[in-house]
């Protein structure tokens, strides 16, 4: 809580604490003298009560109706009326103290952002400048300076040292990264022990932090259909109130002949009884806490009404590539043959790729680092677009070699049986098999797959534990497909899908379960991931495309937050539906009560302000939910 809250919510149970003896007295009908009373009440009135009597006239004259300033202003006039001054003070007491803890409640649920923004330097280090330059007019190109143990202020690559970067104030990892050339840092994010000169990628507005905070503030303006509904409500529901309280007035006294200030005593409770306060909140309090819960777990989300659509997922489509597998190909069989060793398969295999830049290559020669070898030496190198590399090995006895997929092996050699077969098993398996041959026969095979992500079956799982049906929509091959499908457990697949047909794909499931999520990597995904109930970016640090097609955005890469996502989302439903008949059982009860009579304008305030503050708690716990597993990222 900010310094000036904690200073209005101390001032304001000193005041309490002041009238409510007076309060109690006046119930007893004993009444200290007005030159004690009426000073005391005024100064109050007017330090708390100020801002609500304005709104109130103001929202009077322009008919705004659902505004809770009109209500409590009539309330506080009607009470000064009939000379009840400790009713008119301790109603502007308690209402201010109510407003003071949505405050709170809202601030609250927003405490980790706004911390996150306190905390990015406002200053960068230019090399080669002795002054620290303000980050707004830091230029792309730029390089900047980060010693040990700085702030990084804005986004870039680096392009000299290395450093273990904290980056949890953007993804919510707990554990550093290895930072190094080449790698991308991002504003708020903190540095180590390592000395780094980074050169700027995006401007200080453009920063991928900038767009989480630019984003995460909006959310709260879009509104969830739930506090849509109520406000809507509270816009019919207030002038009602209004007409019921004159009605209960001028029935009794100018038809029936009754006296006017006991059923004007009546009309007012009624009123109090009436405000929508904790109605109007309960909505907004509960959806701020679950964007905080989210946020500090590196999870973005657009909206409060894409919390209560992920609470009301039935199905979650997943792309294949760089979501449920990590979109790394590495190598997963090496077999050899002829009397070639797999080591020396892997070695040769590594001489030659060093030559190559394509992905496959990659992964080929860190596979070879892992055993520590050293890659042989080629010369006469040659690629064969589509089809492979050739060379000669300076180590082999056999000094031609050739690398590629079967078609091109097959143009110099007869392939065994036993190649053929392995291959074909190889490729059902979704591998991309790469074959080694030397100027006589096949050295070897290599099976080259991407990744699954080790906590994707877990994933599912937890969904069909979630009743939540789970399809996989691909642009990959069907194989590739079926492949990591069972692996990780699902059963319906959709291959060989280009962007337009996943979207047709996913309109279908839309029309059979209502609610569809998308999970995709933001990028070939953009169409489909905004076609859905609700879109879910992967991976969406310095991803452009995947903050501004999705609804949520996975920051930290995890899969495993999807699930608690899910219960996120039902939890809040769950809240929001507890606190609505919370705030309207109350009213109805106490409504009852007054128009047989026998409530009084102190228990109205009491009972607004206590379900006020039961739903404001209610909502707030979920800025500490957990989930009913937990979700944490497998290592």
């Amino acid at each position: 809580m900010s310094m000036l809250q904690n200073k209005k919510l101390r001032s304001l149970l000193i005041a309490l604490l002041i009238v409510l003896p007076f309060e109690i007295l006046s119930i007893l009908s004993i009444h200290l003298p007005s030159w004690i009373e009426y000073p005391l009440f005024l100064t109050i009135a007017i330090i708390f009560g100020k801002n609500v009597l304005i709104n109130g006239i103001k929202s009077l004259f322009h008919l705004r109706f659902s505004d809770i300033n009109l209500l409590m202003s009539i309330a506080i006039l009607g009470a000064t009326y009939l000379g009840e001054l400790e009713e008119a003070v301790i109603i502007i007491v308690l209402f201010a103290l109510g407003e003071a803890l949505e405050d709170f409640g809202i601030e609250r649920s927003q405490d980790a952002l706004k911390k996150l923004v306190e905390d990015v330097p406002k200053t960068a280090q230019i090399k080669g400048k002795e002054l620290r330059t303000s980050v707004e007019k830091v230029l792309v190109g730029d390089i900047i300076v980060i010693k040990p143990g700085d702030k990084i202020p804005l986004d870039g690559e680096i392009v000299e040292g290395s450093s273990l970067v904290d980056e949890a104030s953007i993804t919510g990892e707990p554990l550093p990264k290895n930072k190094y050339l080449g790698d991308m840092v991002y504003a708020g994010t903190a540095s180590g022990n390592g000395y780094l000169e980074v050169k700027i990628t995006k401007l200080s507005k453009d920063s991928t932090l900038a767009k989480i905070i630019d984003l995460t503030y909006s959310a709260a303006e879009k509104k969830s259909s739930s506090q849509r509904f109520i406000e809507k409500f509270a816009g019919y529901y207030t002038p009602t109130i209004l007409f019921i309280a004159m009605l209960t007035v001028l029935i009794p006294v100018a038809i029936l002949g009754k006296p006017f200030n006991p059923w004007f005593i009546q009309a007012l409770t009624l009123l109090i009884i009436s405000c929508p306060c904790a109605l109007v909140i309960s909505t907004p309090i509960t959806i701020f806490s679950a964007i905080g819960n989210a946020t500090k777990r590196g999870i973005l989300i657009k909206g409060g009404k894409f919390i209560e659509e992920l609470g009301k997922i039935k199905a979650v489509a997943f792309d294949k590539t760089r979501t449920l597998t990590k979109g790394e190909p590495i190598v997963s069989d090496v077999v050899p043959f002829n009397g070639f060793t797999k080591e020396k398969v892997l070695a040769c295999a590594s001489g030659i790729e060093s030559f190559s830049e394509h992905p496959l290559a990659k992964s080929i020669i860190e596979e070879a680092k892992k055993y520590n070898l050293s890659p042989h030496k080629f010369t006469n190198f040659s690629a064969v677009a589509g089809k492979g590399l050739t060379g000669d090995c300076l180590v082999c006895t056999d000094k031609h070699h050739c690398m590629g997929n079967l078609r091109f092996i097959t143009e110099e050699h007869n392939v065994s049986k036993e190649v053929l077969k392995l291959v074909d098993k190889f490729e059902s398996q979704g591998k991309t098999t790469i074959i080694m041959s030397d100027n006589q026969e096949v050295t070897g095979v290599i099976a080259i797959t991407d990744e699954i992500r080790e906590e994707s079956q877990a994933v599912v799982d937890s969904l069909i534990n979630l009743n939540i049906k789970s399809t996989i929509l691909t642009g990959d091959n069907e194989s590739s497909a079926n492949f990591v499908a069972t692996q990780v457990g699902i059963k319906d697949i959709k291959a060989n899908l280009l962007p337009e047909q996943k979207v047709t794909e996913l309109n279908k499931l839309i029309n059979k379960y209502s609610h569809v999520a998308m999970v995709g990597d933001g990028v070939n995904d953009a169409p489909s991931l905004v076609t859905a109930s609700v879109g879910i970016a992967m991976g969406a640090v310095g991803s452009d495309v995947a903050i501004e097609n999705a609804d949520v955005a996975l920051m930290n890469n995890n899969l495993a937050l999807i699930p608690f996502l899910v219960e996120l989302g039902r939890k809040s439903l769950q809240t929001i539906r507890i606190n609505t008949a919370t705030a309207v059982g109350v009213k109805l009860l106490f409504l009852t009560l007054a128009l047989v009579g026998k409530s009084s304008l102190a228990l109205a305030i009491f009972a607004d302000v206590g379900v006020t503050i039961l739903v404001v708690l209610n909502g707030l716990q979920l800025f500490g939910y957990q989930g009913k597993i937990s979700y944490e990222k497998i290592d």
